[in-house]
């Protein structure tokens, strides 16, 4: 798997966690120092930001957040880029009924290869726009 590669799959890994509430995901592409920043918030170190998934679990019934594109320049033992993804969130409208929050992001991303895994050292949590979307059930 080149480098690039290796990378993409991290942030997807980190996608995947979010969603699925798994820490352990984290921890596979989370360094220890790592930061997370974005409107409104800031984390520092690995066990800080396992917290956000149980925030996640608190503040939204269920999220998907899917990588679009990525532009990443590795230099030996690190790499900076560009993540773009979007971010769904369903959650509880005014009115009682689901809506879903979706942001469009472009994460800065900087990344270390770590005992042969790149692992997140720095996400800055870009939002570009957001809406709110009404819920249409499936029938099936």
């Amino acid at each position: 798997m080149s480098d690039l590669e290796a990378l993409r799959r991290t942030a997807e890994r980190y996608a995947l966690g979010a969603d699925r509430r798994d820490k352990a995901l984290w921890r596979e592409v989370l360094a220890e120092d790592v930061a997370i920043v974005g409107p409104g918030f800031a984390i520092s170190g690995l066990e800080a930001n396992l917290g956000s998934i149980d925030h996640l679990a608190h503040a939204f019934k269920a999220t998907r957040h899917v990588v679009h594109d990525m532009d990443a320049v590795v230099s030996g033992d690190t790499a900076a880029g560009e993540t773009r993804s979007t971010a769904e969130h369903r959650m509880t409208g005014p009115d009682g009924r689901d809506v879903l929050l979706v942001w469009a992001i472009r994460y800065q991303d900087q990344w270390a290869r770590q005992a042969g895994l790149w692992k997140f050292t720095r996400r800055e949590l870009v939002v570009d726009w957001e809406e709110v979307r009404p819920i249409m059930e499936s029938r099936s």
